[in-house]
């Protein structure tokens, strides 16, 4: 048995969650999602291949159509471990008061991260948080050290496209509210700035 998920009009995590769901159902042959938009096709392409389906996309006037098989047993949800600490970054300041003193304090913090911080294996960036994973930032320098020791760096899709940035990304990659709630849940230890 197949399923259809229509989620041609809704904003990010709208189609992820809907095709979630449908693959929580269990028992499907298949599924295939309908989008109108291409944040939605990257988001949901990517839930399926953490979900182990195989995709195959049909594009057409604007829209897509995402079939999706499963090919294996797995568990996409991430297991937390005793080491596992993922930082959520919702400003590019560190704090509130001034803005300055903010600058300094992300800087010294993220410069501190990539010099220990062995436990840290997820960055999640949201809302003005993108603007340090973007060119132009004086903190890529400690963002691409801490990618060298194993740090995912994930940045908001749509706050990246909110702020004309998506273009920009400079380090890490785009992801998605689904993919950034999964790993603040799934890790053992959640902080956020």
């Amino acid at each position: 048995m197949s399923r259809v998920v229509d989620a041609r009009g809704l904003n990010c995590p709208q189609p992820v969650i809907l095709t979630k769901k449908a693959m929580d159902e269990g028992g499907l042959e298949g599924i295939t999602t309908m989008v109108d938009n291409a944040t939605a096709l990257e988001n949901v392409k990517k839930l399926a291949a953490s979900q182990g389906y195989s995709v195959e996309v049909e594009e057409g006037e604007g829209e897509y159509k995402i079939n999706m098989t499963p090919s294996c047993e797995c568990s996409g949800f991430i297991e937390g471990k005793k080491d596992d600490v993922a930082i959520l970054v919702t400003s590019d300041l560190f704090g509130r008061g001034e803005e300055e003193l903010g600058r300094v304090l992300m800087k010294s913090f993220l410069y501190t991260l990539s010099e220990s911080g062995d436990q840290i294996k997820h960055l999640v960036f949201m809302n003005s948080g993108v603007y340090l994973t973007t060119e132009g930032s004086l903190v890529l320098d400690h963002l691409s050290a801490l990618e060298g020791k194993g740090v995912e760096i994930l940045s908001c899709g749509t706050c990246l496209d909110f702020y004309g940035l998506k273009e920009k990304l400079a380090v890490g990659r785009v992801t998605n509210m689904y993919t950034a709630v999964e790993i603040i849940c799934g890790a053992a230890k959640a902080i956020t700035l």
